[in-house]
């Protein structure tokens, strides 16, 4: 499969910050990469740099063999770039903004319409074709500024965070449109720090503090686990994690997900004091697979371990 975008030891800096320290990264064709982490990890940083937005301090970019920064009015042809927050015009319709872009981009009438229809009838926007966008709700204006983004048929979508603040059915909804674009060929590339939406990217880096700590799908990231993973339930997991500290178990080996505490194990003998321990408690134990955020967890503790000074 052919590089839609590659990536190469690129860093950029905002004065003193670093924002992204020698990133690599190769994205195929036909591709949903996501880039996931949470705010300040640099994914921004990265989307506007292959837009052309901003410069580079060191490395290379290329998307479809163009440079962004020598060559940014000839990639713009290439790619359909939606930004973190809502940039379209309020005070106009679903139908104004589609035919101002059109127009942005020098489609042709009859294009155009064919377009718009087609994006209409995608985006499930056609019964909202005259409403105002300030009166959408916030999943429908995320709709709306993707089909604007698409209305010139761009080979690339850059989209940054297009689901943060859309509600969970939003959310499902969008997220279905992203895989039928995949589907039909045209490469994404996603950032999210929603953990449960790397599931859905063919491939991802997590990312955190400018570095991509793992690069692959998401079942190839799990294996980077380095623990043994045990799922504890209990009554109070507070107490059963205090309880946990006191007989030896490292604070930053416990994490809560939501109604179970994850405990990552080092060797079998902290297993077998878990499980006894839990059960002594009243609670109950069993050894599980990590997810992508237990992953992503562990890399983060062992980021700080190897860097212990990292802003």
């Amino acid at each position: 499969m052919n590089s839609a975008v590659q990536i190469v030891d690129f860093s950029r800096s905002y004065g003193s910050v670093p924002a992204v320290k020698t990133l690599t990264l190769n994205v195929r064709e036909g591709e949903l990469f996501g880039l996931i982490g949470p705010d300040g990890a640099g994914k921004t940083t990265v989307l506007r740099a292959l837009c052309g937005l901003i410069g580079r301090d060191s490395g290379t970019m290329s998307v479809f063999g163009i440079d962004p920064v020598r060559e940014p009015r000839k990639l713009r042809e290439s790619i359909g770039y939606m930004p973190q927050r809502f940039s379209l015009y309020p005070d106009l319709t679903v139908a104004e903004n589609l035919r101002f872009f059109a127009d942005l981009y020098l489609v042709s009438a009859t294009e155009r319409r064919q377009r718009e229809e087609r994006l209409m009838q995608f985006s499930r926007l056609a019964p909202f074709r005259d409403r105002r966008a300030s009166d959408l709700s916030g999943g429908m204006k995320q709709k709306l500024a993707l089909s604007c983004t698409l209305i010139h048929t761009p080979k690339l979508l850059i989209l940054d965070e297009p689901t943060t603040g859309v509600d969970p059915v939003s959310r499902r909804e969008f997220w279905a449109i992203l895989k039928e674009l995949a589907a039909d060929g045209i490469t994404l590339i996603v950032s999210t720090p929603y953990m449960d939406e790397a599931l859905l990217c063919h491939r991802i880096a997590l990312m955190n503090k400018g570095s991509a700590l793992a690069v692959g799908t998401t079942s190839e990231i799990t294996t980077l686990y380095p623990y043994t993973l045990v799922e504890a339930i209990a009554d109070d997991l507070q107490k059963l994690r205090r309880l946990l500290v006191t007989h030896g178990l490292a604070l930053n080996h416990l994490h809560r997900f939501g109604s179970k505490l994850h405990v990552s194990c080092s060797n079998s003998e902290e297993v077998k004091l878990v499980t006894s321990k839990v059960s002594q408690y009243g609670g109950s134990a069993r050894v599980t697979e990590p997810s992508i955020e237990d992953t992503f967890v562990a890399l983060l503790d062992n980021q700080k371990t190897v860097n212990p000074t990292q802003p």
